[in-house]
């Protein structure tokens, strides 16, 4: 446990993050390929032209969610809450997707992948990425949401 964070699970995180990296560093030596989740999703999807070829794009896609299926099933199950109400997740997701988009790349893709190749476009839209929540969560803080 760590002091200050009751519920960190440091060692599983460590894993979470060697699996992430191992993964990017797979599409990057294997294929000469980005790991950017929204590339990957917008051409498993048709929506890009470019890319990954769709078949692999399309295993990675899907391979997340029955990657947290199988933790779930192998483990003592993972813990989730929601909002009573989907619209803020609805809301949320398409501002992510307006923001993968205008970013040209999301928090994958720059963060992990562009910060590791030491790219400056990755390294400025992480920080922004790093601003921008810390900024909302000082404002749901404020108003009294978390």
């Amino acid at each position: 446990m760590l002091p200050g964070f009751p519920d960190a699970m440091p060692l599983q995180g460590l894993a979470g993050g060697l699996m992430i990296g191992l993964s990017a560093a797979i599409m990057l030596l294997a294929l000469g390929r980005i790991a950017g989740v929204s590339g990957l999703a917008a051409r498993a999807t048709g929506l890009s032209a470019s890319g990954a070829p769709r078949g692999i794009a399309i295993a990675f896609i899907l391979g997340l969610p029955l990657g947290a299926l199988l933790i779930s099933v192998i483990s003592d199950g993972v813990q989730t809450t929601f909002p009573i109400s989907p619209w803020p997740l609805i809301i949320g997701g398409l501002l992510v997707g307006f923001g993968t988009r205008l970013g040209s790349g999301c928090t994958s893709g720059h963060g992990v992948c562009g910060m590791s190749r030491l790219s400056p476009r990755s390294l400025f839209a992480t920080a922004m990425f790093m601003a921008s929540g810390f900024v909302t969560v000082g404002l749901l803080r404020m108003g009294g949401w978390l």
